[in-house]
């Protein structure tokens, strides 16, 4: 079974031999003509078109309002917190089974992670559990929800779109509406995604993007942030900027400020992806749609597909196998032979940093760590 999954992948990826990446970034666009435009222009630092642009062409995609750059995705989710209203010693509502990044960002806050289960076809955060969790654990207390336990409050709610598979957005909504709880949306992974014909990161009061080296596109590092509220991201781009008032010559600051500016560099790298992004999305569905067909001659492996009434990005495709022995098994037979996988996340409630954080029910999220594996999900040079 496993010489012929191997075949296959190499297959899929014109590679006989040497090591098939996990997730490559592909540059076959106008990377190059940019990147010499902004060294010729002596802009490389945080002043410059290409950030203008890069954010307006994101915001154009996405159809959100707005769009405000910065370094990486996960200064984009602190800052996003922040500006909902997130304090030290407040509770955040978010999953498990997630990037690091996530849970670390509410950290920066001085706030506390709450993990709430996922959904088994999403892998991401569950309505459902949410809801059970929220009824007998919180408290409406003055127009705000607070933990009954512990008597923090509780501010806001962070969803992450797992490998680009898109949550139920409108059952969240809903909930964080009736327990007045701020959605900020982790879609770190998920450009490219839609629910019900939206994009993703344009639900929520502030959507988090990703444009790391290993994302569908990249500008080496960087992130953004998507906005509804135009007047919230003037507020956003002043405090990532050092919160400095505009002067011809004088340095006058009246916040505290943050250097998360993305350099104009990258910004002109960003702009020459999202130029190609509709390709790479048809060149990654593509793929899925191979391994998809391929892997229902095996009845102990399911392909993890796009949820229900969504558009996924696929920017990694994954697979589930019947247990953890399957799981180690293929990982170390496809490993050996030149063909990258990798395990999910190890689960946030289970790191030392957060293992006395507060939890719900979390069996799917532990069902989906001892089974799921990503495979090579690069976009293929071919398209």
């Amino acid at each position: 079974m496993y010489k012929e999954i191997i075949e296959f992948i190499r297959d899929v990826f014109g590679q006989s031999e040497g090591t098939i990446p996990l997730h490559a970034p592909c540059f076959i666009g106008n990377e190059k003509k940019y990147l010499e435009e902004c060294i010729d222009t002596t802009f490389v630092s945080s002043v410059g078109e290409f950030v203008n642009k890069f954010e307006k062409n994101v915001a154009a995609y996405t159809g959100a309002k707005r769009a405000v750059v910065c370094v990486n995705g996960t200064n984009a989710l602190h800052m996003a917190l922040m500006l909902v209203g997130v304090e030290r010693d407040d509770e955040v509502i978010t999953q498990p089974l997630t990037f690091i990044a996530t849970s670390n960002a509410i950290s920066y806050c001085g706030a506390y992670p709450v993990f709430i289960d996922v959904d088994i076809d999403t892998m991401g955060l569950s309505p459902l559990k949410m809801e059970v969790w929220l009824n007998e654990n919180a408290i409406l207390r003055n127009g705000e929800c607070f933990n009954k336990k512990t008597g923090r409050r509780i501010k806001a709610c962070v969803p992450m779109h797992t490998f680009g598979h898109p949550v139920r957005l409108d059952e969240l909504i809903v909930l964080c509406n009736k327990w007045h709880i701020e959605l900020v949306e982790d879609a770190a992974e998920s450009i490219g995604s839609y629910y019900k014909g939206k994009h993703t990161g344009t639900f929520g009061k502030i959507g988090a993007l990703s444009f790391n080296g290993n994302k569908t596109i990249t500008t080496g590092g960087g992130g953004m942030l998507l906005f509804n509220d135009e007047e919230l991201a003037d507020y956003c781009k002043h405090l990532t900027t050092q919160a400095k008032i505009p002067h011809r010559w004088e340095f006058r600051h009246d916040h505290i400020g943050y250097n998360y500016r993305m350099p104009n560099i990258n910004a002109a790298l960003g702009c020459a992806q999202l130029e190609k992004l509709p390709a790479f999305l048809k060149s990654k569905r593509e793929t899925a749609q191979a391994y998809k067909t391929f892997f229902t001659k095996y009845p102990d492996i399911d392909f993890c597909d796009e949820p229900q009434n969504t558009t996924s990005n696929y920017w990694l495709c994954a697979i589930r196998l019947k247990n953890i022995d399957a799981r180690n098994k293929f990982l170390e037979e496809t490993n050996d032979n030149g063909v990258m996988t990798r395990p999910i996340w190890e689960l946030m409630n289970r790191l030392p940093m957060f293992q006395f954080a507060e939890c719900g029910d979390l069996s799917n999220a532990e069902w989906l760590a001892d089974r799921v594996v990503n495979i090579p999900s690069s976009v293929r040079l071919k398209i």
